[in-house]
């Protein structure tokens, strides 16, 4: 939040954060140049939304450039916005009086359909993705694909499924166009179906790891690390942070009772339980539902055996 906050400040608003709230008071934005600490997809949304209606010029140094993004200004543009994006990472917006309303169809989540992906693989069966976009994934198709997981492009989207046996590969997280930090945790559980021994370094976020403790209770090897193992030192490099996964398989899994503690680690439980021996009872769905549209109806139609309960 503190990039969101900061980049506002600049833009002349006036801020008050408390103990559980931000209160965020401004007459009129105006155009500043925002240098971001690190290219936050969700900062750099955020100040796209409040420069195309600032007073002058506002440009964004360092901005995420993930093909969400580009597809908010595609919209924006639309809308009138005077919008551009140089080669390295610097966007420019020039504020405008108003916005018109516009008809615009936003990208299929590149998340829900790596999610799926995953879940095809791992479980060994085939699933198509209507709306998938080869463009949208280049990086996390590579990965499936030494992985032991391969893709074709259909009439409607991307259809995924298991070509070899897999064997273990090394992945790092990063800015787009790198792999996505929102791809690890199904792509973690289905690396614990590979032969060999993977390695994720996670350079996004410091502490995205904790829900594999209760991939261990299923029967997972998942050893963490504060070292940085993948190609340079991140960020996090010299910190206590475990932000690096060793995962050694292949590993049966066991059902379990399995609670989520967040949206992203709550689909690698679903995929966990997929892939598991018996049944298992997931809590925490809230954050499933938060993520993707109707989860439960999607698993269903592509087979899984899933019921929901009432607690």
């Amino acid at each position: 939040m503190d990039f969101h906050l900061e980049g506002l400040r600049q833009m002349g608003a006036d801020i008050a954060e408390h103990p559980t709230s931000v209160k965020v008071h401004v007459d009129r934005l105006a155009g500043a140049h925002i240098d971001l600490p690190f290219p936050s997809v969700g900062a750099t949304e955020n100040l796209l939304l409040a420069a195309v209606r600032a007073f002058g010029t506002t440009v964004i140094s360092n901005a995420a450039v993930e093909p969400e993004i580009v597809d908010l200004i595609l919209m924006l543009q639309k809308m009138g916005a005077l919008i551009t994006i140089d080669t390295d990472r610097t966007i420019t917006v020039e504020g405008v009086r108003e916005l018109r309303g516009v008809e615009h169809t936003t990208i299929a989540d590149r998340i829900e359909i790596a999610s799926f992906a995953a879940a095809a693989i791992a479980t060994d069966g085939r699933i198509e993705v209507r709306g998938a976009r080869q463009e949208h994934l280049v990086t996390y198709l590579n990965t499936l694909r030494h992985i032991g997981g391969d893709y074709a492009e259909t009439r409607d989207g991307l259809e995924f499924w298991r070509a070899r046996p897999l064997t273990a590969t090394d992945v790092e997280t990063g800015v787009h166009p790198g792999f996505m930090t929102d791809w690890q945790q199904p792509l973690t559980v289905l690396l614990t179906q590979a032969t060999g021994t993977s390695v994720v370094h996670e350079t996004i976020y410091e502490d995205r790891f904790g829900y594999t403790e209760q991939l261990r209770a299923m029967g997972a090897s998942v050893e963490l690390t504060t070292r940085c193992l993948g190609a340079v030192a991140c960020r996090f490099h010299g910190r206590d942070f475990q932000h690096t996964a060793k995962i050694s398989g292949p590993r049966r899994l066991h059902g379990a009772d399995l609670v989520i503690p967040d949206l992203r680690a709550g689909f690698g439980y679903v995929l966990a339980a997929l892939v598991a021996d018996g049944t298992s009872t997931i809590t925490g769905t809230r954050y499933l539902e938060r993520g993707y549209e109707q989860p439960v109806a999607k698993l269903a139609a592509v087979g899984a055996r899933i019921t929901t309960q009432s607690v």
